[in-house]
């Protein structure tokens, strides 16, 4: 699965979810940050699993 995020978007659909005050500048380092933190991220999402290989549980209450 590859799915591109569009950051930016991103950012702002949340602080206003959150009702956080983001001023510009700050708006552009975090979607730089979450851009990094996704390359990082990418191998390890991409690993394929074995079609045996039990993911992560569901607990529900």
């Amino acid at each position: 699965m590859n799915k591109t995020i569009h950051w930016p978007s991103y950012i702002t659909q949340m602080s206003l979810l959150l009702n956080v005050q983001l001023d510009a500048s700050r708006q552009v380092e975090l979607a730089r940050q979450l851009a990094r933190i996704a390359d990082i991220a990418a191998p390890l999402m991409a690993y394929p699993l074995d079609e045996r290989q039990e993911v992560g549980g569901v607990w529900k209450l």
